[in-house]
């Protein structure tokens, strides 16, 4: 795929300053293909994914499509989440620096709908958000769509995945017919095509093929360990490289809070984002991870899109993820604008069929790594601190300090003695429960060799041995969301096991409609789950997709995350995980389905 110069672009003046200014000359390859075609007014399919810089490749062109004179909406971008939306939204700011008298705005659940119809109402030329909230938008009628020139589906896949097909599909209806649809996406299902041929006129079809999706600069290993030596290992990684800045991707909520609680409790600054938090705390969080004032963030896949920071490290696939694509998610976060980074998977006995399978989808060799032993990470934070000792006597100016020594002196200790109190103070290498064990997982392969099980030779090398950055006075807290299972079941989707997931959502006449039961499957209640009662049901008008809707994009939650939904006449039951039922019940308070308010509580037994 050719690739070309951003000054090679017919861009106007305004949009090449701000593209320089970003640090950027070269278009990436979905850039240089998309940004013509929708230039010239057509309607384009892009198959790529985050890290690909398709944020630009649509909104380069929505800029240059702005008539800064009229106040109206003009641009409509949709995302599946809050975090994407306000991540697109930053980099539509981004670009927009110099069209003077140019306004977007980002709109979407958790955050006070007040100040976004204040907002709406001043005029803004781009909308950025989520289905959920731009339909209740639309439904007070502080959102108009008459004007709209284009609209934008961004991850379209994964708005399908959490359940707003229905949403879309109405916000569509409802623009006008002469306008330009662009549609994004991973993959290329039955939903996403049925939507183009429905929505979108003549498509050319722009897609980033496999082997352009792992970041070349990015060193990628894999470790085989214990399961309860994971921490221990990782801690020895960070030792090791010196890391500063790390993205960890767990598989569950609940192995996010472990993982927080356990890297605190080491000393690590260690926070994670999950759907639970206000809007005003996942700021808050992610401003901090930007700044570098928490070093590690932990969050599961749903809860880290839209986290696009240029100066991360490495990644740490500390649970391997349930479907390759992620892996390439995961790791595109490392190694971006140039520059290197790497990317640890940790895999524990069985899940080495996972490794060959994201190998045999990423075409790309991932090599073992070497867990560094306790000696190699004594003797890594002695050099490094013998380095900084060396720097401080260069400083000069130590009059004073030698004053002290005479006082320790006085005091009956000897100078030696002294400075190995001083050293063991500040060095601090206690040794772990860890130091003498073992923490490769024992051969899965029965007796293969490594390279024939992985498909790869094996790397003695550890790595770069040049220093340590773990400072020793680390705090913070947080913890994901998202179950295993979100990811589980894709397959057995795309083989049609379930039906149209969407459809299978929405029903037909059925006025006890439940996700429980598809096809001639039981309905039966997942554990840990907790049913909640809302005031709407049949006679509102209120379907299975509908309630999805509304808690997937008010909250945050994955559509698959919501249990049996049941709907009678004047109330509906849904299903919720125990984890997730107040913030369920205080985000939707007061909030709308279908332009009714709803109050939800917890269903008597």
């Amino acid at each position: 795929m050719t690739k070309l110069r951003f000054d090679e672009l017919p861009l106007s003046e305004e949009i090449q300053k701000a593209v320089a200014d970003m640090g950027f000359t070269e278009a990436s390859p979905i850039q240089s293909e998309a940004i013509p075609y929708i230039l010239e007014g057509r309607d384009v399919i892009g198959q790529a994914q985050t890290g690909t810089g398709k944020t630009a490749a649509f909104g380069i062109p929505a800029l240059e499509l702005i008539d800064v004179q009229n106040r109206s909406v003009q641009v409509l971008i949709l995302c599946p989440t809050r975090e994407l939306a306000l991540q697109v939204s930053e980099e539509i700011k981004k670009l927009a620096k110099y069209k003077r008298g140019l306004y977007a705005a980002a709109i979407y659940g958790g955050e006070s709908i007040e100040r976004q119809i204040k907002e709406l109402k001043a005029g803004v030329h781009i909308v950025i958000g989520t289905p959920g909230r731009v339909m209740d938008h639309m439904e007070r009628r502080t959102l108009r769509l008459d004007a709209v020139k284009m609209v934008v589906l961004d991850e379209a896949d994964e708005m399908l995945d959490m359940g707003f097909r229905e949403d879309i599909e109405s916000i569509l209806q409802q623009m006008p017919e002469e306008r330009q649809t662009t549609l994004f996406s991973a993959t290329m299902s039955k939903m996403i095509m049925s939507l183009t041929k429905r929505f979108q006129n003549n498509p050319q079809l722009v897609k980033v093929v496999k082997n352009e999706l792992t970041v070349p600069n990015v060193e990628q290993l894999f470790y085989e360990v214990k399961g309860k030596a994971k921490v221990e290992v990782m801690s020895r990684l960070i030792d090791l490289y010196g890391l500063k800045l790390m993205l960890v991707f767990c598989n569950t909520k609940m192995k996010v809070d472990e993982l927080v609680e356990e890297l605190q409790v080491r000393g690590f600054q260690a926070e994670g984002l999950h759907g639970d938090l206000r809007q005003a705390q996942r700021n808050n969080v992610m401003a901090k991870f930007r700044a570098g004032t928490i070093s590690i963030l932990v969050a599961t896949d749903v809860a880290a899109r839209g986290i696009d920071v240029d100066d991360v490290d490495a990644v740490f696939n500390f649970d391997i993820p349930l479907d390759e694509e992620y892996y390439v998610h995961r790791i595109g976060r490392t190694g971006r604008a140039g520059r290197a980074g790497r990317a640890f998977t940790f895999v524990v006995g069985r899940e080495t069929h996972r490794l060959r399978e994201i190998q045999a989808y990423t075409k790309v060799k991932i090599e073992r790594g070497v867990i560094p032993s306790f000696e190699d990470i004594v003797g890594v934070k002695k050099a490094k601190f013998i380095e900084k000792v060396k720097e401080t006597v260069q400083e000069g100016e130590l009059a004073t300090y030698y004053e002290m020594l005479e006082q320790f002196n006085h005091a009956g200790l000897n100078t030696p003695d002294v400075v190995a109190a001083l050293i063991k103070m500040n060095l601090g290498v206690p040794k772990s429960e860890f130091a003498d064990v073992n923490l490769n997982e024992p051969d899965a392969g029965r007796g293969r060799p490594e390279s024939d099980r992985f498909g790869g030779r094996s790397s003695s090398r550890p790595g770069d041995r040049s220093g340590s950055a773990r400072p020793f006075d680390r705090s913070s807290g947080g913890r994901s969301d998202r179950p295993a299972d979100r990811y589980a079941d894709r397959d057995r989707f795309s083989r049609g096991e379930f039906g149209r997931r969407g459809e299978e959502r929405r029903g037909g006449g059925d006025d006890r409609r439940s996700e429980g039961r598809v096809g001639d499957r039981e309905r039966v209640s997942r554990p840990g789950m907790v049913k909640l009662l809302i005031n709407i049901g049949r006679e509102q008008n209120v379907r299975p997709g509908d309630i999805v809707g509304a808690i997937a994009g008010e909250t945050g939650m994955a559509g698959n995350d919501i249990g049996i939904i049941d709907i009678f006449d004047k109330h509906s039951f849904v299903e919720v995980p125990k984890e997730n039922v107040n913030n369920v019940i205080e985000v939707m308070d007061n909030n709308q389905i279908k332009g009714r308010r709803v109050n939800f509580e917890v269903a008597k037994p």
